[in-house]
């Protein structure tokens, strides 16, 4: 059996490795939170399997510790930030804040952002936005890296993009948080590791022919990730990943056009407040209608139930919660050489049942 630790144990290891590494306390906890919460919630290739390549990001330069954001322009509803490489998780939350507020008063806030360093997991940050009543927008791309082909071409020209969103019901979050590719750059890296195929054929070779072969991502030229859809309906997953990138990259005026370098994140986000449209109890009655709907539709031959998205996420973090996370056996190794480097003591181990 995998062995388990107690998310507040992740939690502490984590800022205090960001700690020791040079990032202020505020935004070492916001990045350990962002990365927790990911693995809670079963995204483990975005959990804490990112935070030696964030350090190492930090150290080399690439992610910057010190100072805040630049308002490039500002209306009442809308702004764009100069991100200035600092960690994503810090920046997406204090522009989450920034749109509530707006929102709070006009309906709705959006905040584009240019240069943030990687922004984790993007489901970990609708549940508080849910919480609150309100609708979470987000989405990101990368404008220094390619990993998607255009429909019909061969050659990498945007990454996976993915868009995440939040809203709340009676039964709780409904949480979206989907790539405009069939999977990602993170899970090819995994499975080329592991020397494990994927399920079906999720990939293009550099010639352009469809594959479950991950090494053929990685050779020279090389493959590239099929868009959502697949070789059936990629183009509608192509098509999205451009609507991602003219939102990011096309909002926040900084993107491919500029041939930029290293690891980054163009953002955009949205927050609406029901309550200043059609009203939240309407809002709330329309959500829950759709729950109830979802959850009693009869399920198809080889599921327990019909769920809404969101459901085995939330699910995922109750039992990691009680019973502790179990991470993915590649990163507790990594956690061992990050403990060894800043002089950090390793999260202890739980019994199955005891999570705290």
């Amino acid at each position: 059996m995998a062995a388990r630790h107690g998310a507040a144990a992740l939690l502490r290891f984590a800022t205090e490795c960001a700690r020791a590494a040079g990032l202020p306390e505020e935004k070492a906890r916001d990045l350990a939170e962002v990365l927790v919460e990911g693995d809670l919630m079963g995204h483990d290739t975005h959990g804490l399997a990112l935070l030696t390549p964030y350090l190492d990001s930090l150290a080399a330069g690439d992610m910057r510790a010190e100072g805040e954001p630049e308002v490039v322009s500002a209306t009442p509803v809308a702004e764009t930030w100069e991100g200035r490489k600092l960690p994503g998780p810090w920046l997406v939350r204090r522009a989450i804040a920034a749109a509530e507020k707006a929102a709070d008063i006009f309906g709705l806030g959006a905040v584009s952002i240019a240069r943030s360093h990687h922004i984790g997991c993007l489901a970990a940050y609708g549940p508080p936005v849910a919480a609150r009543g309100r609708m979470l927008l987000l989405m990101c791309s990368d404008p220094a890296t390619a990993s998607v082909a255009p429909w019909g071409g061969t050659r990498r020209i945007i990454t996976p993009n993915p868009v995440a969103a939040a809203w709340p019901t009676p039964e709780g979050p409904v949480l979206i948080d989907v790539s405009m590719s069939i999977t990602t750059n993170g899970m090819t890296g995994r499975r080329r590791g592991e020397g494990t195929r994927f399920p079906g054929q999720w990939l293009l070779d550099a010639d352009g022919n469809p594959t479950d072969d991950p090494n053929a991502f990685f050779t020279e030229p090389g493959g590239t990730l099929l868009p959502l859809g697949g070789v059936d309906a990629g183009h509608k997953g192509f098509a999205l990943g451009l609507l991602v990138e003219a939102l990011t990259s096309g909002l926040s005026g900084h993107g491919r056009a500029e041939a930029p370098t290293g690891w980054g994140a163009n953002v955009f986000v949205l927050v609406l407040d029901p309550a200043k449209f059609g009203g939240a109890e309407r809002f709330l009655a329309e959500s829950g209608w759709m729950a109830r709907a979802v959850h009693g539709n009869p399920p198809r031959p080889g599921f327990d139930a019909a769920r809404l998205p969101g459901d085995g996420a939330m699910a995922r973090k109750a039992k990691a919660l009680a019973e502790g996370v179990a991470l993915h056996p590649s990163i507790p190794p990594a956690l061992e050489k990050l403990a060894a480097r800043y002089g950090v003591a390793l999260p202890d181990q739980v019994q199955s049942g005891s999570g705290s």
